[in-house]
């Protein structure tokens, strides 16, 4: 599970410009489809078809956007679209002039309910009884994040998540110098990250999940929700595979071979020797 977060602050315009609708707002897209959704959410708002909407994002000459992070982005800036195109409509109708604007906030969450994203994440792993290489075949996710925006953005996020899950679960390590509390392994050269050739088949689904408190689009953060679950789903199916419980991340081959019963550890060390 992850919180669903809502910051309090995030101010949006929405303009009627050349028979379309202008919105702005000083948002940022990290790749996680911002420039796509947000016409969507404005569209869906105004009643109007997406052509019609043209999203402005990425100044700090536009009204002030909360920062991208803690899955909280869509759900705040597109709760500040929403209030805009409420107050547009309200001001201006269905036939609005060349100039019309009106701009729209969001309001702190009430803190009466529990918010949250929930995820169940599957993996098969295989590891290998000489060496204590691991390898996943096989990633599922299934996940429950209230009203999905944009289909194919949402899946790519998703599996981008559960990637990263992956990397935490058998890659990633921060190596710092005791001497200075510098980070080593700074950069992509020495800090080993997840590639395709780790899992073979990685998939993501979700439930429909309808959750009027959220926020005004029903919508959940779905950045996180893809991590969180997964390395600890790989360090089962490792347990499962071996009997070796390994609660220091990444699941390396030694820490595999070090909690082996000792006989069955000194045979693959062995033969580990002569395979070098």
């Amino acid at each position: 599970m992850y919180p669903t977060y809502r910051m309090v602050v995030s101010t949006a315009t929405l303009r009627h410009e050349g028979g379309r609708y202008v919105v702005k707002i000083g948002a940022a897209d990290l790749g996680t489809g911002t420039w796509t959704t947000l016409p969507q959410i404005a569209a869906d708002a105004l009643g109007v078809d997406v052509e019609d909407v043209e999203a402005r994002i990425g100044d700090t000459d536009y009204p002030i956007a909360s920062v991208a992070g803690g899955s909280s982005g869509m759900t705040t800036w597109g709760s500040a679209v929403v209030e805009a195109a409420r107050a547009f409509r309200d001001k201006f109708g269905s036939d609005p002039a060349d100039g019309d604007e009106a701009e729209g906030s969001v309001s702190p969450p009430t803190g009466r309910y529990a918010m949250h994203a929930f995820g169940a994440q599957f993996v098969e792993a295989k590891v290998h009884a000489d060496t204590g290489e691991i390898r996943v075949p096989r990633l599922l996710g299934v996940f429950a994040a209230g009203r999905i925006i944009n289909p194919r953005t949402a899946r790519s996020q998703f599996i981008g998540g559960m990637t990263m899950g992956l990397s935490m679960a058998l890659h990633e390590r921060s190596v710092l110098d005791p001497r200075f509390g510098h980070v080593v392994n700074h950069d992509f050269a020495d800090y080993h990250i997840s590639a395709c050739a780790d899992v073979g088949d990685i998939q993501a689904h979700w439930i429909d999940e309808y959750d009027p408190h959220v926020n005004a689009m029903g919508s959940k953060g779905i950045g996180e929700i893809g991590i969180v679950g997964t390395a600890a789903a790989v360090v089962n199916a490792v347990y499962h595979a071996t009997g070796v419980r390994v609660r220091d991340l990444p699941v390396t081959l030694d820490k595999v071979l070090a909690q082996l019963p000792s006989r069955d550890a000194s045979n693959a060390r062995k033969r580990c020797r002569t395979q070098q």
